[in-house]
């Protein structure tokens, strides 16, 4: 019983960080259709500035929570302003921009800081949970995660932005002829979404350390997970980082871990197959 709740917060672990590392990138794609192949980078330089923050005497959680969004989240601004802003319906463009736009951030920061993994402790050390001890930081990832996609909905669901974000995605000539400024919309949501993968940064920081090429190892699974998602992007994403979260912790914790990362590859392929739009294309189609 002790070991089946160890692998089920095991479980609920894995699904919270897919799901961090995953939100920003289901904003950016899933209501603007822009494919950011520097989503990866965001994580990074939300990663950097945690920890740049940490070491000039910041308090650890004000600089995984406000600073770390704070920084990519202006960075997003500028992107947007300067790059995707003239690309917009021009998916292959997008792609080669932001692309290059990867290893150029990639270049830029091993030339500051090098090659080298940095990062800090977790905080809140540890708790023993039925005679097995887990990282408490793990379980208060759990509690973000949740927070994450709850402020998310809120601001779409219950906020006039929110309605003329949603409105602007679905029909922007419309929204542009009511006279809704379509391309403040699109600025807000690119930069929104760029904070919450500064933050997923910041956030899996003391976990997996900071290396300036650490983005290559989520950019895939994000992808993943929002496009197995489906149209409905905060359903799409929650549903997906579920089933797929939960699938590569069981599969690690049978097998090894790199057997673990091939099984969630696999199930991720098959359910593309055999829901090509997406687990929302079939399910919860009304849904966020």
């Amino acid at each position: 019983m002790s070991l089946a709740l160890a692998v089920g917060l095991q479980a609920l672990t894995g699904v919270a960080m897919l799901l961090i590392i995953s939100l920003g990138l289901a904003v950016i794609f899933g209501m603007m259709r822009v494919i950011n192949l520097a989503h990866g980078e965001f994580l990074m330089l939300g990663g950097y500035s945690a920890i740049l923050a940490v070491r000039h005497g910041v308090n650890i959680w004000v600089a995984m929570l406000v600073v770390a969004p704070l920084v990519v989240g202006l960075l997003g601004a500028l992107v947007e302003r300067l790059v995707i802003r003239r690309l917009y319906g021009r998916m292959v463009d997008t792609m080669l921009a932001t692309w290059g736009l990867s290893l150029a951030l990639i270049g830029f920061v091993s030339m500051i800081f090098g090659n080298t993994v940095g990062g800090f402790s977790a905080p809140l050390g540890s708790v023993d949970v039925g005679g097995f001890y887990t990282s408490a930081y793990s379980l208060f990832l759990v509690f973000a995660a949740a927070l994450m996609v709850g402020a998310v909905w809120l601001v779409l669901r219950r906020t006039p932005f929110g309605l003329l974000a949603r409105g602007t995605m679905q029909n922007p000539e419309m929204a542009s002829a009511l006279g809704v400024a379509t391309e403040r919309v699109y600025a807000v949501t690119f930069a929104a979404g760029a904070a919450l993968s500064g933050l997923a940064g910041g956030l899996i920081a003391p976990l997996s350390g900071v290396v300036p090429t650490m983005g290559t190892a989520y950019i895939a699974k994000a992808f993943i997970t929002v496009i197995t998602g489906g149209a409905a992007m905060l359903a799409g994403t929650l549903s997906a980082s579920v089933l797929l979260g939960g699938v590569g912790v069981l599969a690690t914790f049978l097998t090894t871990p790199v057997l673990g990362e091939v099984v969630l590859l696999a199930v991720a392929i098959i359910l593309v197959r055999l829901l090509p739009h997406g687990i929302t294309g079939r399910f919860f189609r009304r849904a966020l």
